[in-house]
């Protein structure tokens, strides 16, 4: 992969020269490529929450001690499927020498990575992966584990008996399918407690403080509501402390934005799921790079997940993965 981007730039430096014109000054991030570093593209689903901020430092930091330039580009919302693509096709036309991403659809993105591969730069998979066995590696939570953590733990709250109610991500994304089924599982081994409702916010905290409003109104013994990620953990608790519910109705979120931990301080919400963000961000890059050096990748590399509560948010290990700096 190296031979062949030296070999493109030697082309580019010669055509410029024989032109008798300077060298058009390459786009900001494509400027690293003078560096003779690897060029890495990282594109995450979205750019709006704290959690793909942490995974970008992860990348960031696996770029300067591993030695490469990473390229961040992402779609603004989990929902713009459209314009993940483009920014895929983007990087493919570059020549990027690999590329880190997480799919904001685990079926529409497969023709994308083909085309990827096709060109000869090598795809590894973060947090959300794609049905496809054309990413060399998957760098990830047990998403199903996480969820069964998150199940067990809302029903310990709920004193094993009673409604709850679940708020996945986006339909069509496979961490979301996995969190569904994996919490849809956990909760089944509890045959005194039923689901409910099952709303998607689609990555929005507008959207699921409607959601949560709704299945309250619907249900008014609701008991407990299993958050999937952090836009729906946040406007779950917006939804509670507005109904006068906070604290009431035990709240299970995934991830751990500093608006979740504060809300888990003040006992609105019960218990977060912690993923390690950074250490995919990291672990994506330092893959692709072994990839490009001919160093074999593990298929599928678990990142862990931690179940936090107020009993443990101090401890140094919980501290350690909310501060990864």
């Amino acid at each position: 992969m190296l031979k062949r981007w030296m070999g493109a730039a030697l082309v580019a430096a010669m055509l410029g020269a024989c032109s008798g014109q300077p060298a058009s000054a390459p786009a900001p991030e494509a400027g690293a490529e003078k560096s003779g570093k690897p060029v890495i593209a990282v594109v995450p689903k979205g750019l709006a929450q704290q959690f793909w901020l942490t995974v970008k430092q992860g990348a960031d930091t696996a770029g300067a001690e591993l030695g490469a330039d990473i390229v961040w580009q992402g779609p603004a919302k989990e929902t713009e499927i459209a314009k993940q693509i483009g920014i895929l096709e983007d990087m493919i036309n570059r020549g990027v020498d690999a590329i880190v991403m997480a799919a904001c659809d685990e079926n529409a993105l497969v023709p994308t990575i083909q085309k990827a591969v096709d060109k000869g730069i090598p795809v590894i998979t973060i947090d959300s992966g794609v049905k496809s066995e054309l990413p060399l590696s998957f760098v990830a939570t047990d998403n199903v584990a996480g969820a069964k953590a998150g199940a067990e733990e809302l029903a310990r709250l709920v004193g094993g008996a009673g409604q709850v109610a679940q708020i996945p991500i986006v339909p069509g994304a496979a961490t979301s399918e996995m969190r569904q089924s994996g919490f849809e599982e956990g909760i089944a081994a509890h045959p005194d407690i039923a689901i409910v409702g099952t709303q998607f916010c689609n990555s929005d905290v507008a959207k699921a403080m409607d959601v949560t409003r709704d299945m309250l109104t619907a249900n008014p013994e609701l008991k407990g509501v299993f958050a999937a990620c952090e836009a729906a953990a946040i406007g779950a608790a917006q939804a509670l402390k507005t109904a006068g519910r906070a604290g009431v109705v035990k709240l299970v979120g995934f991830d751990a934005a500093e608006e979740q931990v504060a809300l888990l301080k003040d006992g609105t919400i019960h218990a977060l799921i912690v993923q390690n963000p950074f250490q995919m961000g990291f672990q994506g890059v330092q893959a692709a790079l072994d990839t490009l050096a001919g160093k074999p990748v593990e298929k599928r590399i678990d990142t862990g997940v931690v179940v936090v509560t107020l009993d443990n948010l101090d401890t140094p290990e919980v501290q350690k993965l909310l501060n990864p700096a």
